[in-house]
């Protein structure tokens, strides 16, 4: 029994996903193993380096390659290739659709291979212009390290080109995982150079990290029947469309990306700027997560059905604040759980001996500041796919920018101004993230012509209400049992003390919006209670995600 439930799981994970709820589940799925190993490489990193500045220039480090990255090849893969490719396989034009990414993969990887160049080049007045606060050996460090990094993401422009194939076949298991793999490349690196080359073995694990994530995808590639057909021609069928569709979307990564790159720079002020800037990467590492299970998964799952939708607004707006609903459900009580435990959660994932109790506290207190604006932070990847989907790119560039700028105004009006510490650039963060969400919810609810806002604002209550008890729920057992049942300075009685409080807030939660008439948690309670008949729950729902057929 045992083995024919795992033969039937993986059966489901490697199949074509086909509607809404497998592909969102299986995207879950990955991100939740692509975390996991995540939340290791960065517990073994602060393990071996500490809160230190070394750790701190390593992650700053890491920064512009990653800038070109998101600039070049990012925006084009998540707002234009994959729906221009999906158009054509879905029109069974498969030869063009093959010509068209192999093309776009030969022309980005030059533009990239050039950046990449002069960056490699001029990596020492780069780390001094985005760091300018940082010592000279710590720029020479700086720009060393990110020689390193650079070289791995060229291999992982490769590795992301496979997975947008793999994802306009509606195949979403195979690229997570081996999204995961480069995290796990980057364990490898850590475990076996660090007491060689220190701070190196997380640079060069990035290259074996990337390598892994191509490697893991070329059989699969392979087997939904791609061919590779490289030119270097703008003339090529789709081409043209791809990079009208996608300069809004990458001048909105760049300016996102931009913000990125100004805040180490804002961090590079602070006294101890590589310790602080850790602290600043850890807390956002944790508070991300919700947006990436949740946010990124829904949204990236009903990305497709929006898109097919674009003709049908009645059919989009059911679609959309389904999904809404879905997320923010999924979202508010984390980050309840994250608000509340903060503290708990800081020292079982990143309380190794190197990272002291002042650095806990000062995560945690970041991580608070972070979580406010979770809901908001997730949320944004669906209506800009909503944006997306009615191939209005330009509306969330203009909107994104300016609230790019209010994040950065604050950041320096607390830094420079009234010398708040590193938590005040999570504030910044977390303000200009609402301010972000709501105009860009306004403005998609007027190029539609309005959502039904009675069944929206009525269930968005209630789940903000259930949200708060699910606070104190899980409040009242965190204070109560620490000061009168268990010595926490001990692993096993922490982590018992956050499993009881994480229980009964979630649990109160769960009850509340089943009381409530939350359409969500009935849902929930029904795949519960459904549990054997999982693969039938998934494959039976009516939300198809797009009408290509191909083989599986």
């Amino acid at each position: 029994m045992p083995k024919d439930f795992l033969k039937r799981g993986l059966g489901l994970l490697f199949k074509r996903q086909n509607n809404i709820i497998s592909a969102a589940f299986v995207i879950m799925a990955t991100i939740i193993f692509s975390q996991a190993l995540g939340l290791i490489r960065q517990r073994l990193l602060v393990s071996i380096f500490g809160a230190s500045n070394t750790l701190g220039i390593y992650l700053a480090s890491t920064k512009i390659p990653d800038f070109l990255f998101q600039l070049i090849i990012a925006g084009a893969l998540s707002s234009a290739f994959i729906p221009v490719f999906s158009e054509y396989l879905g029109k069974g034009k498969n030869q063009d659709a093959h010509k068209l990414g192999s093309t776009l993969f030969v022309i980005g990887l030059i533009i990239f291979s050039v950046l990449s160049l002069v960056l490699f080049i001029f990596a020492n007045d780069f780390s001094k212009i985005m760091a300018p606060g940082f010592s000279q050996a710590q720029i020479k460090l700086m720009a060393d390290l990110t020689r390193v990094v650079i070289f791995g993401e060229i291999l992982f422009i490769l590795g992301s080109f496979l997975s947008a194939i793999l994802q306009s076949y509606n195949h979403f298991f195979i690229p997570g995982i081996a999204s995961a793999t480069f995290n796990l490349g980057i364990i490898i690196g850590i475990l076996t150079l660090a007491p060689f080359v220190g701070i190196f073995s997380a640079a060069y694990g990035v290259i074996l990290g990337a390598f892994i994530f191509v490697l893991v995808q070329l059989p699969f590639v392979n087997k939904v029947g791609f061919s590779f057909k490289p030119t270097f021609s703008l003339k090529t069928n789709g081409v043209m469309e791809v990079l009208r569709l996608m300069w809004p979307r990458t001048l909105s990564i760049g300016i996102f990306q931009l913000g990125t790159i100004i805040t180490v720079t804002l961090v590079s002020f602070l006294p101890n700027p590589g310790r602080n800037y850790v602290i600043f990467d850890y807390a956002q590492t944790l508070a991300f997560a919700p947006v990436a299970l949740f946010g990124q998964a829904i949204a990236q799952a009903a990305f497709p059905v929006l898109s097919k939708e674009r003709e049908k607004l009645e059919d989009f707006k059911t679609t959309f604040i389904t999904s809404l609903n879905q997320m923010l459900y999924l979202v508010l009580p984390v980050s309840a759980l994250l608000l509340v435990l903060r503290i708990p959660i800081v020292r079982l994932i990143y309380g190794a001996a190197q990272f002291d109790w002042d650095a806990t506290v000062l995560t945690g207190k970041t991580l608070a500041f972070f979580s406010i604006s979770i809901f908001a932070q997730a949320l944004v990847y669906l209506i800009s796919r909503g944006f997306y989907a009615l191939h209005d790119t330009k509306t969330p560039l203009v909107i994104g920018g300016l609230t790019t700028g209010l994040m950065i105004l604050l950041g320096a009006l607390f830094v420079f101004v009234y010398h708040y510490g590193i938590e005040s650039i999570a504030i910044a963060y977390s303000v200009a993230s609402i301010v972000d969400i709501i105009i860009l919810f306004i403005f998609l609810d007027r190029k539609i012509g309005g959502f039904k806002k009675v069944s929206l604002v009525a269930s968005l209550a209630k789940i903000t209400l259930a949200t708060v008890f699910t606070g104190f729920a899980l409040y009242i057992p965190i204070k109560l049992l620490d000061q009168l049942v268990f010595d926490t300075t001990k692993t096993i009685n922490l982590i018992v003390l956050t499993g009881i409080s994480s229980f009964a807030g979630l649990s109160l939660y769960l009850f509340l919006t089943w009381l409530f008439n939350v359409k969500e948690a009935s849902m929930f309670i029904l795949l519960f209670k459904r549990l054997g008949d999982w693969r039938q729950i998934l494959k039976g729902s009516e939300e198809a995600i797009d009408g290509i057929r191909v083989n599986p």
